[in-house]
C-alpha cells in the first residue's frame, strides 16, 4: 500500500494543473496497480485536497489580500464575483449528472477518448488568430468568467481535465494564456474543494482502517508535487504553446485505445 500511496500522490501532483487530466492518468494508474473500486474513488478524491492546498499556498498573498480588500476594493469583489460565476455552471451540471459520471464514465475507454478529443481541440484553438486582450485575472470580465464556467462543464467527462477546459474557455474569451492559466488555477479552489467535500460526504465510509496514514502520505505528496507543477506551468505559458500536451493526449489516449484493443 505504501508504493500505491506514493504513485497515486505523484500522479495526482503532476497531473491535477496541467492540461492533461488528472482523473483520466488516476483511473489508469489505479487500473495498472489494481487499486480499484469504491475505496480507491476515495483516494483519488481525498488527495485532490493536497493539489488545492497547493494553489492556496502559491497564492497566498493575492488570496489574503481580496479577502482583506472585500469590503472596500471593487476589484475585489469584481475578481470573487467572477470566481462565483465561473463556479457555478459546472456545479449546477455536476450535481445533476454526478451519478451518471460515476456509475457509467470512469473507464479507460471514455479517457481516452476524452483525452483525443481535448487534444484534438487544444490544437484547433492554438491555431486560432485569438485576440488575447485580457492580461490579468482582475481585468476578467464577467463576461468571460461565464464563458470560462460553462467551458469547464466539459471537464465533467473523466479524461477531458478540468485545466485544459477552463485555459481553453479563457484563452477563446480574449485572456492571454498566462491569465488563462492564472484563473484556472483560482477557479479550482472552489470548484476541487466543493466536489472533493461532496464525494467524500458521501463515500468516506468506503475507506479501510488504517487508510488515515496512505491517505495523508499521498496528501503530502500531492501538494508538493502539485506545487512544483503550478510553477513549472506558469514559467513554461510565459514562453510556449499548449500544443504539446496537445500531443501527449493523444498518444497517450491513443495508447489506451490500442492496449484495450488487444486484451
Amino acid at each position: 500500500m505504501f508504493w500505491v500511496a506514493v504513485i497515486l500522490g505523484i500522479v495526482e501532483g503532476l497531473t491535477e494543473f496541467l492540461p492533461i487530466s488528472s482523473t483520466g492518468h488516476l483511473i489508469v494508474t489505479e487500473r495498472i496497480l489494481g487499486f480499484e473500486g469504491a475505496r480507491a474513488e476515495v483516494f483519488a478524491i481525498f488527495i485532490q485536497l493536497g493539489a488545492i492546498l497547493s494553489v492556496v499556498w502559491e497564492y497566498r498573498a493575492k488570496l489574503v489580500r481580496v479577502t482583506l480588500d472585500l469590503p472596500r476594493s471593487a476589484q475585489a469583489r469584481g475578481f470573487v464575483r467572477n470566481l462565483v460565476i465561473a463556479f457555478v455552471p459546472a456545479a449546477v451540471v455536476g450535481l445533476l449528472v454526478h451519478d451518471f459520471i460515476s456509475a457509467r464514465l470512469f473507464s479507460p475507454l471514455t479517457v481516452a477518448l476524452a483525452l483525443i478529443v481535448g487534444g484534438i481541440l487544444i490544437l484547433v484553438v492554438e491555431a486560432l488568430p485569438l485576440p488575447m486582450r485580457t492580461s490579468d485575472t482582475d481585468g476578467v470580465s464577467w463576461r468571460q468568467a461565464l464563458a470560462i464556467g460553462c467551458a469547464q462543464c466539459l471537464a465533467l467527462w473523466p479524461g477531458f481535465s478540468r485545466s485544459a477546459a477552463t485555459i481553453l474557455g479563457g484563452m477563446t474569451t480574449g485572456l492571454t494564456r498566462r491569465t488563462a492559466t492564472e484563473f484556472s488555477f483560482f477557479l479550482a479552489i472552489p470548484t476541487m474543494f466543493a466536489a472533493t467535500v461532496y464525494d467524500l460526504a458521501k463515500n468516506y465510509e468506503q475507506l479501510a482502517p488504517g487508510d488515515l496514514s496512505w491517505l495523508a502520505l499521498s496528501f503530502v505528496i500531492s501538494f508538493l508535487v502539485a506545487w512544483a507543477s503550478v510553477r513549472w506551468l506558469l514559467r513554461f505559458v510565459s514562453t510556449h504553446t499548449f500544443r504539446v500536451f496537445a500531443w501527449y493526449r493523444l498518444a497517450f489516449g491513443l495508447l489506451i485505445l490500442f492496449v484495450l484493443y488487444r486484451s
